[in-house]
């Protein structure tokens, strides 16, 4: 693991929840009640265990040279999709955050939006890493050509 999540331990969980609007709610309203969600969070819970995470909404865009499953033009979920990742010390500390008494009624507000629910997948974190500056690019390029000739 190379730190591209600050304060990431080896052994910490990662969820993912899939949120898919329902169509009378707009993506203002899922940053609005995600936003409550999210600071409760962080003021209740950095000390407890949580320690980041991010909202991405889908673009719309499928990537043909990375799908293997035909060649869309878009995604159906375009602006209706979103996933909430956050990363967390341990799956402990992470269920006591749902439990609480604050964070319950602001999740609850939040699946009033879903139409599919929520299931929040737990992951083991195999892997994280940053893009190199360009000064260490070039150097990894070096080194690559260098050993590729001599295989």
């Amino acid at each position: 693991m190379s730190g591209l999540i600050a304060n990431f331990p080896s052994n910490g969980i990662v969820t993912v929840n899939r949120v898919i609007l329902k169509p009378e709610y707009s993506v203002d309203d899922l940053q609005e009640r995600v936003a409550f969600l999210c600071e409760n969070v962080k003021t209740y819970h950095s000390d407890t265990g949580f320690i980041g995470g991010y909202v991405a909404l889908n673009s719309g865009r499928i990537s043909n040279e990375g799908s293997t499953i035909g060649q869309a033009v878009e995604s159906p979920l375009k602006g209706r999709e979103a996933l909430i990742v956050t990363f967390w010390t341990d799956f402990d500390s992470h269920e006591r955050s749902h439990r609480s008494e604050t964070f319950q009624p602001l999740f609850r507000k939040t699946l009033e939006l879903c139409e599919n629910g929520n299931e929040e997948i737990v992951y083991q974190m195999l892997w994280s890493g940053k893009g190199y500056a360009p000064e260490e690019a070039e150097a990894a390029r070096k080194v690559k050509a260098q050993y590729a000739q001599a295989a």
